[in-house]
């Protein structure tokens, strides 16, 4: 197992709080991110994905309490080996054998994978992941939706997890953006991570990812519906994230200055606003202020104390950029959808981005592509899909030839199932809507205006796990 792998920014103790090494200047916040620099044949895959828990006599979403609720799904799932986290004496968390389930805000459910070296693997783990959710969820009456934004239920109707990190951010993103409870409560992703080799390595795949996410957005558009009527939006989800936090999200134009690299990156993260420290089991709110004060021991509240690498840990995870970077990269621009788009997004960026010709190929697509040009792709593509233009061209286009290179990148992989089939076949979903230049948002909305007859409960059977 790789080390950059181990938690995928999740704390995976039930023992005092792993703060870690006192941090005493920049430098090493600039190792921590070099320390990630992986060897190729070690690379690994990660892949993320969350998932709506809802009642089905009612189709309401799950609290955290209760004979049906969330508490007692994670109580159930210990049977198939899960190990509990526990927050103030509740559950939160299960781990097992480098794989971690979660909570988002909403009780949103998600699976951080382990690090793999193949998306057969991949498939394998997400498949026995929904078979055991599948199990609890007969017994309990309840099921798992795939989809990008919650097609029905408001803010006011989706119960709160109880973990003390998202009290803080519930005030403060009250205060920043008008999207953020939406992003918090009502949104679900697919996410795929991914190492490099080295500083230039990263700079290239972190440019080409960045580039090329709204390209992802498109093909993964599954999130068209908001409060039981279309939206006006392919990814509701995607367009969330324009309003909820500008200091923490977006497409990073300083990644393409001349000069970028772990050092900038790090003074990047230092100027995002704080959420919390972590001390003896609690979140302290300290939202919206700064972490070079804490390292400077000037922190209001925590005067004379200086940070660990653990609350730098933890302060990386609240930057929420279409893909972000850690000691690895997060690919996090596309909408929750069904099982064959969970194996079929680590197939489109492992297939660009782990064969050198392949990522070559890719840089070759989108070096010349302005600041400007990669926000227009950014603002459009959550309303307009694969028909937005781009130059002369479309991404329903682009699409198609960011599958063609990362079918290739597949192949040259060689990585066989017992069948003898390599991992290309991974990406024939997305061939398929690339070739018809329909998302599936709007297959949803094509059912929901026929065979639907305009409501979106039968969303929850059709699209449920």
């Amino acid at each position: 197992m790789v080390a950059n792998f181990r938690v995928f920014g999740v704390i995976m103790s039930n023992s005092p709080d792993p703060l870690g090494v006192p941090i005493e200047s920049k430098s090493q916040l600039i190792d921590d991110l070099l320390s990630g620099c992986t060897p190729r044949e070690n690379w690994r895959i990660g892949t993320e994905h969350e998932k709506f828990a809802f009642r089905l006599s009612d189709k309401k979403r799950l609290p955290y309490e209760g004979a049906d609720g969330i508490g007692e799904i994670l109580s159930r799932l210990t049977r198939f080996g899960w190990v509990p986290i526990k927050e103030q004496g509740k559950t939160i968390a299960l781990h097992l054998n480098g794989c971690a389930i979660t909570l988002e805000p909403g009780g949103q459910f998600e699976l951080s994978g382990a690090p793999l070296e193949t998306i057969h693997q991949t498939c394998d783990e997400v498949h026995n992941h929904l078979a055991q959710v599948k199990e609890i969820g007969e017994e309990l009456g309840i099921g798992m939706l795939g989809l990008g934004f919650d097609p029905l239920w408001s803010r006011d109707d989706i119960p709160w997890m109880p973990k003390g990190r998202y009290a803080i951010m519930n005030r403060w993103m009250q205060k920043v953006g008008s999207l953020g409870l939406d992003m918090m409560l009502r949104t679900c992703t697919v996410q795929t991570n991914l190492d490099f080799s080295d500083e230039k390595d990263m700079v290239e795949k972190y440019r080409v990812s960045l580039a090329l996410q709204p390209i992802a957005t498109a093909l993964f558009a599954n999130s068209p519906f908001e409060n039981g009527k279309p939206s006006g939006f392919l990814s509701s989800r995607s367009n969330v994230w324009t309003d909820t936090d500008p200091d923490r999200c977006g497409m990073l134009p300083f990644v393409f200055e001349k000069g970028y690299g772990f050092e900038r990156h790090v003074d990047y993260i230092l100027d995002v606003p704080m959420y919390f420290v972590y001390r003896d089991g609690i979140y302290h709110d300290v939202a919206g202020k700064s972490f070079r004060d804490f390292m400077n021991g000037q922190l209001e509240g925590f005067e004379g104390q200086i940070p660990h690498m653990g609350d730098w840990a933890d302060h990386m995870t609240t930057n929420f950029p279409e893909v972000r970077l850690k000691k690895y990269l997060e690919m996090r621009g596309t909408d929750g959808g069904p099982w064959r788009n969970l194996c079929a997004l680590p197939a489109l960026w492992v297939g660009l981005l782990y064969d050198a010709d392949s990522q070559s190929a890719a840089w070759d697509l989108i070096k010349d592509w302005s600041i400007e040009e990669q926000e227009i792709l950014r603002n459009e593509v959550p309303i307009k899909g694969l028909s937005t233009s781009f130059r002369k061209t479309s991404v329903q286009e682009i699409s198609r030839e960011i599958l063609a290179i990362a079918s290739a990148g597949l192949k040259k992989r060689a990585k066989l199932d017992p069948s003898g089939n390599d991992e290309s076949g991974f990406l024939e979903t997305l061939r398929d809507i690339a070739e018809r230049g329909r998302t599936p948002a709007d297959e949803l909305l094509d059912a929901f205006s026929d065979k639907w007859s305009e409501s979106v409960h039968p969303i929850f059977e059709e699209l449920q796990y």
